[in-house]
């Protein structure tokens, strides 16, 4: 019975092999990009970036159909020229980064809408919009593992600078000159994983898993190697989670891996050690002499 449930899927179909694949290796990347985006106050700002590739990957999609290297590439630097051009507004009117960000990914939906449906079908926007994981090439779980991994190493690289900004960036900008370029190191980590996110999940959820699996993790500890760890294990299991879930149910495999995500957060909600319901509903221990 279990392994009917559990086992069978992947044992037998070689798509849901490649869909655990993909998802596992984009859940080892995302979900520590998303622990730092809201340790950095940035959870929303993910959500606006992975909005903001869509007239890119858009645009690729326009000159070489669903090509894996033009969308990607488009997607990338959609991205980036967000990031960048938010920043500069930012820093050159009364505007605050996170209204510019707004008013850019809103563009940016919009743009990208409407320049996949002026060339494809409705079957190509709702691929562009919601992803296809259960129709992983070889170059896409080669983009998705290539992603995953890059996104450790440069995280273990910037990781001193990058967790003293989260907490003091004043102090980092006194001791060191290193804070503008741990940012944009970040933020294109950030790009470079909702872009391969994109691929599985889709444009509209491709932060989900990032940033739900973050969110659950910080109810259940304060530490951040704790956190990150939580994270990564949320984020793969409920891609398995989730694939098991669309497979007995019919449903879109996206959705369902996002849906899972939300359950675990749902439940950290509740029943988290370091800050759900629960544990605040408790009366708290007094120190004994």
């Amino acid at each position: 019975m279990l392994y009917d449930l559990l086992i069978e899927p992947f044992a037998e179909f070689e798509f849901m092999r490649r869909a655990l694949v993909g998802s596992l290796a984009l859940s080892l990347g995302a979900a520590p990009i998303g622990v730092f985006l809201m340790l950095r106050r940035m959870s929303l700002t993910g959500d606006a970036m992975a909005h903001a590739i869509l007239p890119g990957a858009a645009i690729g999609y326009l000159l070489a159909g669903l090509s894996l290297p033009a969308m990607t590439i488009g997607g990338l630097v959609a991205g980036l020229a967000v990031a960048l051009g938010a920043g500069a507004v930012a820093r050159a009117t009364v505007l605050k980064e996170d209204a510019t960000l707004a008013a850019f990914y809103l563009i940016s939906l919009a743009l990208g809408v409407v320049i996949v449906s002026a060339r494809g079908s409705n079957v190509d926007l709702l691929h562009v919009l919601f992803g296809s994981v259960l129709a992983l090439d070889d170059q896409t779980l080669l983009l998705l593992a290539g992603v995953g991994t890059g996104t450790l190493i440069a995280l273990a690289v910037i990781l001193r600078p990058l967790v003293l900004e989260c907490v003091d960036p004043a102090f980092l900008r006194s001791v060191s000159h290193a804070g503008a370029r741990v940012h944009f190191t970040f933020m294109a980590l950030v790009v470079m994983n909702l872009v391969g996110g994109f691929h599985a999940l889709g444009t509209l959820l491709a932060v989900g898993i990032m940033m739900l699996p973050a969110a659950a993790a910080r109810l259940w500890t304060n530490d951040l190697s704790g956190l990150i760890g939580i994270s990564v294990v949320i984020a793969g299991l409920s891609s398995i989670g989730g694939l098991l879930l669309s497979y007995h149910l019919s449903l879109p495999s996206g959705p369902a891996i996002i849906l899972v995500a939300g359950g675990a957060y749902a439940l950290s909600l509740v029943f988290g050690r370091a800050g759900g319901a629960i544990r605040h509903l408790l009366p708290a221990r007094h120190l004994e002499a």
